[in-house]
């Protein structure tokens, strides 16, 4: 009578205990997952999250993410952070291989709700002379693959230039028109946010002939070239901007090395309606009349650009605003 009675009473707490440890292998949760309003995702820090030299991802932290505890994503290079408002973060690597990866590894994981989330890809870049300078700050209108094509040694073309053709198969995914509608609220929200300037960043802009690139820190918008090749000099940004046109998109005005490959990703998973490219210009894709290419790329001491940590800090002062509004007007941008 006794064994009976005590197999009844356990019954039902021994199906409980079993359910949580089933839930505990497999790693399940009871939890409904994460709403993410805005993601950031930035590509490398330098060292530390906060209390060193920053990298494109300590502003962010310190802005959003110093309370909260970073979540590790299998197959994604750092952990994501979050804050009881929705906004979350992470580091998703250099390049467009590493940086794609961890993107998808996030965006898959159970634990986050991606279906109305606003991304924000956010890094420092170069920039053409002709079009930007240290210290801007882009919105991309169109990111595209600078590395989907055909190339050949110039030399064996003299004839032909570029020493690029396109290759049929990657239409699809060798540009992406960004939101229209939606860039143009967020230039209603950031176009008037003043940005930071250094003395350094003057001096090394003053060596340089061209008017926009003379000229002070201010938000641009145009096309975002990725390439895991760091393309440089005056003629493969002419080409750049001869692949901007032949794609029909806006003019270049930014290289960087992850956007195109991320908006693959995002694509196809949750859609690129609310995928933002944020980048700022901290070196020009090409050296002044009195430096040669490889002169520019690995420069004397002294001769580098100023301005990095303040392009660092424009970065978020005209992210964080868009994320603030965001943020603190759900119901009309969810």
């Amino acid at each position: 009578m006794t064994e009976t009675s005590t197999g009844k009473l356990c019954r039902w707490p021994c199906a409980l205990l079993v359910l949580l440890l089933a839930s505990f292998c497999f790693g399940s949760s009871p939890e409904s997952p994460l709403k993410v309003k805005v993601f950031v995702a930035a590509m490398f820090e330098i060292g530390q999250l906060e209390g060193d030299r920053a990298g494109e991802f300590q502003y962010w932290y310190q802005r959003y993410f110093a309370d909260a505890e970073g979540l590790a994503v299998k197959g994604a290079a750092g952990d994501v952070f979050c804050n009881r408002d929705g906004v979350c973060g992470s580091v998703l690597g250099m390049g467009k291989v590493g940086s794609s990866a961890s993107m998808q590894a996030i965006v898959l994981d159970p634990r986050f709700d991606f279906s109305q989330a606003y991304f924000v890809i956010s890094g420092v870049a170069g920039t053409p002379p002709s079009q930007g300078t240290i210290g801007d700050v882009s919105w991309g209108t169109w990111l595209v693959d600078y590395d989907l094509g055909h190339r050949w040694s110039p030399e064996e073309e003299p004839d032909v230039w570029p020493a690029f053709s396109p290759r049929k198969g990657y239409e699809s995914i060798r540009v992406y028109q960004l939101n229209p509608d939606l860039l143009r609220k967020v230039e209603a929200i950031t176009a008037s946010i003043p940005l930071l300037d250094s003395e350094g960043a003057k001096a090394y802009r003053a060596k340089y002939p061209q008017q926009q690139a003379k000229r002070a820190p201010r938000l641009i918008f145009g096309s975002h070239f990725s390439s895991d090749t760091f393309f440089h000099g005056p003629g493969l940004s002419r080409e750049a901007q001869h692949i901007a046109e032949l794609y029909g998109a806006d003019d270049y005005v930014i290289t960087e090395m992850e956007s195109a490959a991320i908006a693959q990703v995002l694509d196809r998973t949750v859609g690129i309606d609310r995928l933002l490219s944020l980048r700022g210009a901290v070196n020009f894709d090409q050296g002044n009349p009195q430096e040669s290419t490889l002169d520019h790329l690995d420069p004397a001491p002294g001769e580098t650009a100023g301005g990095f940590d303040e392009t660092l800090q424009n970065i978020v002062l005209v992210g964080g605003e868009l994320v603030d509004t965001i943020v603190a007007n759900w119901r009309d941008w969810h």
